[in-house]
């Protein structure tokens, strides 16, 4: 089989069974391995496939189609890198129907594989405390609506927590070989959605901000970012010594890795004892890792202090390299932020919101008064969705504004949405197919 052959039948290797038993870590799976050159074939071509089973919180096996492609990426510096995606189908799916694609980026928050959504989204995976086992539920929400889902693991296969650009290559290519791969029934003017919350939104703007030079065949017709930490630099800075300072350290593992510039400071400032910790928190999910790593202050195990660290013009040129914002997405963007967020600065995604507006894009932002972090992530799928799903329809695009609510669920269409989330929750827990809701046939 050729090359050309392998990308029109979707794949170069096709296993006829999901595998059976624990999967293995990314490390240690073969299927992570390119069997070719990545730099031999255009930007999203399929590498392998298979069909996986799917599980929520890795124990309740989930009735969804559900596939891991391997595809050609592109990483920091323009190298060619394979990298992994998952893409689902509603179980009661039509082949032939015309349906749109989202990409989900998932706020891994983690660099240990185990965190992976590829890994983690899967059935018997060991993986308690990574984040995209608790956003499996948002994702079956878009399948709810008959939408099919691509779901990248954005940070790659090293785990790049926080690198620049490589999120949104990694998305975009995603969306190219999902496109490509027939099973999901999809072709080239599919019109396509990108959605993520946290560090999954930050990962989304990425996407957003580079769709335009990156893959400009890509019909992108609006990208939701709640979240979408508006300034990781000043997040890096105020969470360290908080109840939330291993975001911060697991931060600066994934940024050590992608920027070797980076570790070579880091190595010469932080104490031994620190390098350990952080070397321990790259195996660690993220919610263990909170709870472990809870007020650690990494002012007392630098040489000077974090100022030093700061100031360095090796972490100087990370720190603005990283910060989102510079170039204006093509397509619009709804972005939803709380008030009172104990995890994300409101100030800071206010000002990424200012720096998209300057450049004239269209950015539709709502603020939350009452609702704290986590919590609005489940409380904004209804204006999430509904606005999504406009986009994807075609529909008006309401103003390009800013608006401050006191919750963005007090109304009669967020509470109805409330009810169908929570049965699509029961189906969830009790193993029943995720199928299209009927009023969106």
């Amino acid at each position: 089989m050729t090359i050309g052959d392998a990308v029109e039948s979707g794949s170069f290797t096709m296993e006829s069974d999901p595998p059976r038993g624990h999967p293995l870590l990314p490390g240690e799976d073969p299927f992570y391995r390119s069997p070719i050159d990545p730099g031999s074939v255009a930007p999203g071509t399929i590498l392998r496939s298979r069909p996986v089973r799917l599980g929520l919180f890795g124990r309740i096996p989930q009735r969804v189609r559900a596939w891991q492609l391997l595809y050609r990426s592109t990483d920091l510096n323009g190298r060619p890198e394979a990298a992994v995606t998952t893409v689902l189908l509603p179980w009661d799916a039509e082949p032939s129907a015309d349906r749109p694609l989202v990409s989900f980026q998932c706020a891994i928050d983690a660099v240990a594989p185990k965190c992976f959504p590829s890994y983690a989204l899967q059935h018997r995976a060991r993986a308690l405390g990574a984040i995209p086992q608790v956003e499996f539920p948002l994702i079956a929400a878009a399948l709810a609506r008959g939408w099919a889902v691509s779901v990248p693991d954005h940070e790659g296969i090293n785990g790049h927590f926080g690198a620049a650009r490589e999120p949104g290559h990694r998305a975009l290519d995603g969306v190219r070989a999902a496109l490509r791969f027939a099973p999901l029934g999809l072709h080239p003017r599919t019109r396509i959605g990108l959605w993520g919350y946290s560090g999954g939104g930050l990962a989304t703007v990425w996407a957003a901000e580079l769709a335009t030079s990156y893959a400009p065949e890509l019909d992108i017709v609006g990208a939701v970012a709640g979240s979408p930490v508006g300034d990781p630099a000043s997040a890096f800075v105020r969470l360290n010594g908080s109840p939330f300072a291993g975001f911060a350290m697991v931060f600066t593992s994934g940024l050590r890795r992608a920027y070797p510039e980076l570790d070579d400071c880091v190595q010469g400032l932080v104490s031994a004892e620190y390098l350990e910790l952080l070397d321990r928190a790259e195996s660690i999910a993220t919610f263990p890792l909170l709870a472990r790593y809870a007020g650690r202050n990494a002012n007392r195990h630098i040489k000077g202090g974090l100022g030093a660290l700061l100031t360095r013009p090796e972490m100087r040129a990370v720190l603005e390299d990283i910060q989102p914002g510079a170039q204006a997405p093509a397509m619009p963007l709804f972005v939803v932020q709380g008030v009172n967020d104990e995890v994300i600065a409101v100030a800071d995604v206010d000002a990424h919101v200012r720096r998209y507006h300057a450049r004239g894009a269209h950015v539709r932002y709502l603020r939350d008064r009452l609702s704290t972090h986590l919590p609005l992530q489940f409380i904004a799928i209804p204006v999430m969705v509904d606005w999504l799903a406009d986009r994807l329809a075609g529909r008006p695009l309401p103003p390009s504004e800013v608006r401050t609510v006191w919750s963005v669920a007090a109304s009669r269409r967020a509470l109805s949405e409330h009810r169908h989330f929570a049965a699509l929750l029961a189906a969830m827990v009790s193993g029943r197919p995720i199928r299209i809701r009927s009023d969106f046939r």
